[in-house]
């Protein structure tokens, strides 16, 4: 049986507050100089997936700043509806937008030519993400952070779409497979669709626990993804 558990204490709280907003000015940061390059090298190769990855940063950055917004204020908690919807709004964006290129480049829009930055700045981003995503994911499911534990999702999204546009491009390089990239970016798409509904419904995490918390808390629509216990994560 799950041992019980009682919420954060004030200091534990305020160190995960701290760690969190530490992390989310590092993927902004990071985010800005990926927009940059990726929209840089894209245009220069005329390439929709590389222009599409940079829109995607900045998705990411609107993303990140909306729990910056949340964890500016002493009382955070009363921000998580809003942040939540705010990060919920970018992921259908970012649906909708990958969507439409992919659609695009299928119809036969113009093909892209070959991209070593592209392939660089790809194969970085496939590396670094995950770290981020999981350093800010276990902080936010311990704190109980929806909107933390949402972004920390759409950070991992940004893993995918570095997978997608890697392959895409190094197949479009080696054999000329130009449908390759928007195949695989429309998988991640209807990814992108799925975790904004449930950031728009807050099933992106479960509440921290002021009191003992049974066994099996409600939160069946995140898949148990932030119920907080004494054992792993």
């Amino acid at each position: 049986m799950t041992a019980l558990s009682l919420g954060p204490s004030p200091a534990r709280r305020a160190v995960l507050t701290r760690r969190i907003r530490l992390l989310v000015a590092a993927t902004i940061t990071y985010n800005v100089v990926e927009a940059v390059v990726a929209i840089t090298a894209g245009t220069i190769a005329s390439s929709a997936a590389l222009i599409g990855f940079g829109l995607d940063s900045v998705v990411e950055v609107a993303s990140a700043a909306a729990v910056a917004w949340q964890f500016s204020a002493a009382d955070h908690e009363r921000r998580e509806k809003a942040a939540l919807r705010a990060i919920a709004v970018s992921f259908f964006a970012l649906a909708a937008y990958v969507t439409f290129d992919s659609v695009r480049a299928l119809t036969g829009a113009g093909g892209a030519e070959h991209s070593t930055p592209g392939l660089i700045l790809a194969a970085l981003s496939l590396l670094i993400m995950p770290f981020l995503s999981q350093a800010q994911r276990r902080a936010g499911r311990e704190l109980g952070s929806a909107s933390a534990v949402a972004d920390s999702k759409q950070t991992l999204l940004c893993t995918y779409l570095s997978a997608a546009l890697l392959v895409g491009l190094a197949l479009n390089s080696l054999l000329g497979w130009a449908w390759a990239d928007p195949v695989a970016a429309l998988v991640i798409a209807a990814a992108a669709v799925k975790e904004g509904r449930e950031a728009w419904r807050g099933d992106a995490c479960c509440a921290p626990a002021a009191a003992p918390a049974p066994a099996a808390p409600a939160c069946a629509g995140a898949g148990g993804d932030c119920c907080r216990t004494t054992g792993k994560d």
